[in-house]
């Protein structure tokens, strides 16, 4: 079987028990090794060392830290009662987003599971949500979802993708969902013309992006939309994908919108995102 370690930041919410049901529905196929993460949102002035003991830099009290971390303690106790007592747990102090990228590729994990409220409106331009923010910091691929999917069955992968740019991509999780589940993968291009000849390029496109990126079997689709977010939603309402993989070049802010960001906080589906590599 394949092997996975996974990260899953809880902040004891059910998106964060949505996360572990996916994990779940992941374990079915595949052995993987889950570690809940809990950030105390604290100043850079205070840490927490490897043996739990607390530093700072007298500014902010230690009792009140400490308080703090027990009470996370007793909660990350809990998720062993609930999940077994072999779930493994960490508690991590500073910014939530930074934290929790820099402990997941210091331990090298495969992919880090979100559950996410998801953000519209006003709150989506002036900060996003912060599982937006982690799939733009972050090298480790991470698998996000807004509502329970333990019910899912992974039998066909959405890759969304430019195929008029055809490099080699880090689609190792992808490939190891292949193996494990069997699945039939599907590539999109949204294009912006309906040109014969505009498809014929990015055909052979998609041809070549396979090739080079080692993928068998997969099933051809270039739709016209006004744009990637569009494009995806309209065709998953056409074909229903189990699971939508898009890849971003980690450039988000409020002056740049991020297709792959825009899913991330709008589409109630499984989504993969990972690094463009350039």
């Amino acid at each position: 079987m394949e092997n996975l370690k996974i990260i899953i930041p809880t902040d004891f919410s059910v998106q964060a028990e949505y996360a572990f049901l996916m994990v779940k529905k992941l374990a079915e196929k595949v052995n993987i090794e889950v570690e809940f993460v809990h950030v105390l949102n604290l100043p850079d002035t205070v840490s927490i060392s490897e043996n739990g003991s607390i530093q700072t830099c007298g500014e902010i009290d230690v009792k009140y830290v400490e308080t703090q971390k027990n009470i996370a303690l007793q909660k990350l106790e809990h998720l062993k009662t609930l999940y077994g007592q072999e779930t493994r747990t960490r508690i991590l102090a500073g910014k939530t987003t930074d934290s929790i990228i820099e402990h997941a590729e210091k331990n090298k994990a495969d992919l880090i599971v979100m559950g996410t409220k998801g953000a519209w409106g006003l709150k989506e331009k002036l900060s996003g949500s912060q599982t937006q923010m982690i799939a733009r910091k972050s090298h480790v691929p991470l698998l996000s979802l807004m509502c329970d999917r333990s019910d899912l069955v992974i039998k066909n992968v959405l890759l969304v993708h430019n195929f008029n740019e055809v490099k080699n991509q880090d689609l190792s999780l992808l490939h190891k969902l292949i193996r494990a589940f069997s699945t039939q993968v599907h590539f999109l291009h949204i294009a912006s013309g309906n040109s014969e000849q505009e498809k014929n390029k990015i055909r052979e496109g998609m041809k070549q992006f396979a090739a080079v990126n080692n993928i068998q079997g997969y099933e051809a689709h270039i739709i016209q939309d006004k744009d990637v977010e569009n494009g995806v939603i309209h065709f998953n309402q056409m074909h229903d994908m189990d699971i939508i993989c898009i890849g971003t070049h980690g450039r988000g802010s409020i002056f740049h919108s991020s297709a792959t960001e825009k899913l991330i906080n709008h589409m109630f589906k499984p989504i993969i995102s990972y690094h463009i590599q350039n």
